[in-house]
């Protein structure tokens, strides 16, 4: 296959540019670089089957020749970026989708948007299954990246049901690994920094919020396993909403065009992370405690029967052997 990664050069981006060129597609990466990061992808560009292009995916967006699969993965994804950017967040997250939407309807290429397990807010349920709906602050600072990705679902959904459009929406829960940037403001490289710094761990709050990590080579296997799952359904809007008024389909449709979680369920709070951070690094740094920021989630764990029953797929490495390889990465970089 042909495939464009919208956030070429990010974390993710580079990660799924790796594995998929293992596996004999072509790759062509787009990046700004507001928050990738060029090294990332360095080692891929004398690899035939790669190209790159510097671009902003906001503006029109026109690549030549066709195409078979988009995935769209531009975004700021951690809170410093997106508080610091917040509306360079919002404008991909709306425009930059449409922009990458009408390159895929234009190329009849496959579609898949990378959201969030941020579309859940603060959540008043736990684990998160697909058919929660969230609870979010639409207007607090951390609320444009939220509000970004639901925009960004809603669309990607529109085109399906109007265009039918093959689409595909992964919910991406808190994931780390090598090519995380060291100042990210993400609990998992902020606390390997510190740790290997002999600064002081910043646990917020007293520590009890839990959190649910996943290694990058995880994920993406779960996200290439989304991408390549058959289509299911092919309805139009109209058609939809008919057949759901006439009772021929559930309104929570369980096809893989409807959002997957894919994360890791083992949760634990961020005072237990920071302490395992800890004794992995065998740092004498202490923890501090700060204020917790506002409208920061109490809880996040997936509920993933859904990526189980669809596409067979469930977390494989385990925390302890993931943070040993990304405090490897962190210590081959500082």
């Amino acid at each position: 296959m042909k495939i464009l990664i919208t956030g070429g050069a990010g974390f993710l981006g580079s990660h799924l540019s790796d594995f998929l060129l293992k596996d004999g597609h072509h790759i062509i990466g787009l990046d700004n670089f507001s928050t990738g990061n060029p090294e990332n992808i360095n080692h891929l560009l004398g690899n035939p089957n790669y190209s790159f292009l510097e671009y902003n995916v906001c503006d029109f967006l026109h690549v030549k020749g066709p195409l078979d699969a988009i995935l769209h993965f531009a975004s700021p994804a951690s809170p410093q970026d997106y508080l610091e950017i917040p509306i360079a967040t919002m404008k991909v997250g709306s425009h930059g989708t449409h922009k990458a939407l009408g390159l895929a309807k234009a190329k009849q290429a496959r579609f898949l948007l990378a959201s969030t397990s941020e579309v859940y807010g603060d959540p008043l349920v736990n684990p998160q299954p697909e058919t929660y709906w969230g609870n979010v602050n639409p207007i607090s600072p951390r609320g444009v990246y939220d509000e970004a990705k639901r925009f960004a679902e809603a669309m990607t959904m529109a085109y399906h049901r109007v265009h039918g459009l093959d689409t595909r929406i992964v919910r991406i829960f808190n994931t780390y690994g090598p090519r995380m940037r060291p100042g990210d403001g993400r609990v998992v490289s902020n606390f390997i920094v510190q740790a290997l710094q002999n600064k002081p761990l910043t646990v917020y709050g007293d520590g009890s919020q839990t959190r649910s990590f996943c290694y990058a080579d995880d994920l993406v296997r779960g996200i290439i396993k989304l991408l390549m799952a058959p289509a299911h359904d092919q309805r139009t809007d109209k058609q939809f909403q008919r057949d759901v008024q006439f009772g021929r389909v559930p309104t929570n449709d369980e096809s893989v065009h409807n959002p997957v979680n894919i994360g890791n369920p083992r949760e634990l709070t961020v005072l237990e992370i920071a302490k395992m951070v800890l004794e992995t690094t065998q740092s004498t740094s202490q923890i501090e405690f700060l204020p917790l920021p506002i409208d920061d989630p109490k809880v996040r764990r997936p509920n993933i029967e859904k990526a189980k029953a669809l596409l067979n797929w469930e977390a494989e490495i385990s925390l302890q052997e993931g943070l040993k390889k990304t405090i490897a990465y962190f210590q081959s970089i500082l």
